[in-house]
């Protein structure tokens, strides 16, 4: 009886072990860093409490948000910066919001995300999901054209593609004529057995979100020297 008292205690109150909760963690960082979207989380004030990878070189970019973790996002313009802080208190008290940030030619759709049940208290912190700036930079549409054997030219275009562009573009970027871009998205349905532009693309964008490889803090780009306006 003492013996089954005891594997049921332990069952109940497993040992803390901090060796194996700092893996988890590490582990837990290194995904978010693997999945291409930028996701930043803050608190309700706007201070950034964490950011992975992609957003890191978002905010180090600096076009419409700038920040490090500890500090406070910093936004472009006094009108982008109360519409963030705006949402941010309110996904603090449950509610969710899409942002569509813009400023000159720079474009950023932000979703504000809660992290506590709506019936639940409010949250001390707050999810940001960046949209991809790039839809055809991430690792898994370089796997897809491996798998369907495209040449490197057909992955360029199926990038580009991806990327919005319209044949006339492609083939002005490409330096070569309309009718070669045309048969090279021929020859990409083909190989990908899609029926058009529109169902190969949509293929492309459901592929898995990976990033194509991680770079260091060194790389990220420097803020320019000016006087953002923070959000508080």
């Amino acid at each position: 009886m003492e013996a089954v008292m005891a594997v049921r205690e332990t069952r109940r109150a497993p040992p803390a072990n901090a060796a194996r909760d700092e893996l988890q963690t590490g582990f837990l960082l290194r995904l978010l860093d693997e999945i291409d979207y930028g996701l930043v989380l803050v608190d309700a004030a706007g201070r950034v409490q964490h950011a992975n990878h992609l957003a890191r070189w978002e905010l180090a970019c600096g076009h419409l948000l700038s920040g490090a973790v500890g500090e406070t996002l910093v936004a472009c313009n006094a009108a982008l910066g109360q519409q963030l802080l705006s949402a941010i208190q309110g996904a603090a008290q449950g509610r969710r919001r899409l942002l569509h940030l813009s400023h000159g030619e720079h474009r950023l759709p932000v979703a504000v995300i809660p992290l506590a049940h709506a019936l639940e208290a409010p949250c001390a912190s707050v999810l940001l999901v960046m949209a991809r700036q790039r839809a055809g930079d991430n690792l898994t549409l370089q796997m897809f054209a491996r798998e369907h054997g495209l040449t490197p030219t057909e992955e360029s275009v199926l990038r580009a593609l991806c990327d919005g562009r319209e044949v006339d573009e492609i083939a002005q970027q490409h330096g070569v004529a309309e009718s070669t871009v045309r048969t090279q998205v021929r020859s990409l349905r083909d190989k990908t057995g899609s029926h058009g532009i529109r169902q190969l693309v949509q293929r492309v964008m459901s592929l898995p979100p990976v990033v194509p490889a991680l770079r260091g803090e060194a790389c990220f780009p420097r803020r320019a020297a000016s006087s953002p306006l923070h959000l508080v």
